[in-house]
């Protein structure tokens, strides 16, 4: 049941009347009921695997804390008595039995993961090679199924048991309110990747009806529908047939690949996190950003602290800090320093942990050599800017580059950078997009391009003119918001004005995204892109 279905539309509704009119005790319940209902309607064997999470990480957080629990009890009867030995080796007794029971829960879950995502692509590897050797023989492909939002939930999951481990919170006493922060269904498809003590906070207390804060939420879902069924899913149409023939569409056409996919991606992801957003506000419930204007960045870095926020959080916070500082880690920095001199030896494992982020990045978003690619393209320019910062530091106290035209520049640079790596993930192969890249030296022809036009790619020249009117409408509402005190900008803009003009602009923006948004079989639209991961 997609997001901008009318199915959806009406289990919305419904939710949102029922979660409104039940004494407020039970408003929690009927979220849980009706995440479970949205989760089975994507096949009710998926939910063996979600109730696994469930229960698996539910259990073990639970015996994580007790254990933590059982500690503070017997140090602090027996604070007298023991020896500052005696409590440090306690301590480390204690956290080794903790560490055991966390490497079984990510261990269950991450396994799951890896099992039902990556084991066709290992067994296609596996073939690859035997047959570079000659080998007869093929494995066959197991074909898994794989469920809805598992890579979502699962990290959303494994966020919250790595915390009960370090003690930032108890566990959990109530496996439903655990199960409802798993299947939170606004969540379910693409995130944000909530963390536990963010979102549990407004996720299972009672909420009043309250009409400016359900009317904001409601006016984000329309949002997000009009770039995901008027924007995203129309360019799709185009960017699709460009980068389905690239032997026809090259040179110049792969320039217009890269773009057109970086606005539909933008488009489709975050128009399905204004429609996650805004239903949770609309139901009173909190939930963080997942972007930040991310086509304003001036840098790669700067990129990606403003693109997929809670992901590039994640991986940070439960990745890259803790493996900085493992002993191995520790160890390589001193061998570095000793052997090759403070200058590498202060990069190598900051380096080092920072491919390995971003080839775990790459590889959480496909079971795929293209975004294995992705990844560490994205992880080896972070690096070289890191490297060449000084100089750019230096060069930035000129004049010029203090001027609005700089800023602009780096815009552009940035923006282009980030969509020639992206375009791994849009073209079928690394073959594929590495020869697509060398043909914009070999083949490059405007007069190709002033002869074929755009055409010719599915898209009209009505589409087009929607299109343009639509990514002007975006970028409007971006400038508001971006330039405003916070995320709200565009409909605190909107709160001032007349209630008559107000109710206008929302009523014509309903009927555009009815007459001009691209529909399939049952008027239904396409998956989100982020469905995939």
């Amino acid at each position: 049941m997609l997001f901008t279905s009318f199915s959806f539309t009406l289990f919305l509704v419904v939710t949102f009347v029922l979660y409104y009119t039940i004494p407020k005790a039970y408003q929690w319940k009927l979220l849980l009921l009706a995440s479970f209902i949205f989760y089975a309607l994507s096949g009710v064997s998926n939910l063996i695997y979600i109730g696994l999470t469930i229960v698996s990480t539910y259990a073990i957080g639970r015996k994580i804390s007790s254990i933590h629990d059982r500690q503070e009890e017997y140090l602090k009867q027996n604070k007298e008595t023991l020896s500052k030995e005696e409590k440090k080796s306690y301590k480390a007794t204690v956290k080794s039995e903790r560490w055991k029971y966390l490497l079984l829960c990510l261990f269950i879950n991450f396994g799951i993961l890896g099992v039902v995502k990556y084991t066709d692509f290992f067994i296609g590897n596996v073939n690859s090679v035997l047959d570079f050797f000659g080998k007869t023989g093929e494995l066959q492909l197991l074909n898994f199924l794989l469920p809805l939002g598992i890579s979502f939930y699962t990290f959303k999951t494994m966020s919250y048991i790595i915390d009960v481990y370090r003690g930032k919170y108890k566990a959990e006493p109530n496996v439903f309110k655990f199960a409802l922060f798993t299947s939170f269904f606004p969540q379910i498809i693409q995130g944000p990747i909530s963390r536990f003590d963010d979102l549990n906070e407004t996720l299972c207390t009672p909420h009043n009806f309250e009409t400016k804060t359900f009317s904001y939420g409601v006016q984000r879902i329309i949002w997000g529908v009009f770039k995901k069924l008027v924007i995203a899913d129309r360019l799709l149409i185009a960017t699709r047939e460009l980068v389905s023939n690239p032997a026809e569409y090259q040179g110049i056409y792969v320039l217009l690949a890269m773009f057109f996919y970086a606005v539909t991606l933008y488009a489709d992801f975050t128009g399905g996190i204004d429609i996650t957003i805004g239903i949770s506000e609309a139901l009173g419930i909190k939930v963080k950003e997942n972007f930040n204007h991310p086509f304003y960045s001036k840098s790669i870095m700067e990129y990606w602290r403003r693109w997929h926020i809670t992901m590039g959080a994640w991986f940070r916070e439960y990745l890259f800090y803790p493996l900085s500082v493992c002993r191995p880690m520790l160890k390589l920095a001193t061998l570095s320093r000793k052997y090759c001199g403070d200058y590498i030896g202060k990069r190598a494992t900051v380096y080092l942990c920072t491919l390995v982020v971003w080839f775990s990045t790459g590889f959480w978003h496909g079971a795929s050599w293209n975004f294995i690619v992705w990844g560490l393209a994205n992880g080896v320019f972070i690096i070289l800017s890191q490297e060449f910062e000084p100089l750019f530091n230096k060069f930035g106290k000129l004049k010029f580059t203090q001027t609005f035209a700089w800023g602009c520049v780096q815009i552009f640079k940035t923006f282009w950078l980030m969509c020639f790596i992206r375009s791994f993930d849009c073209y079928a192969s690394v073959k594929t997009t590495v020869t697509a890249h060398l043909s914009i030296l070999t083949n490059f022809s405007f007069d190709q391009f002033i002869a074929e036009g755009v055409t010719n790619l599915g898209l009209s020249t009505l589409d087009y003119a929607v299109l343009i009117f639509a990514i002007c409408l975006t970028f409007v509402v971006s400038y508001l918001q971006h330039h405003g005190d916070n995320i709200c900008g565009a409909r605190d803009y909107l709160a001032k004005l007349p209630s008559l003009v107000r109710y206008s602009i929302i009523t014509a923006l309903v009927l555009f995204i009815i007459v001009f948004g691209v529909y399939g079989i049952g008027y239904d639209s396409s998956q989100f892109i982020y469905n995939q991961f």
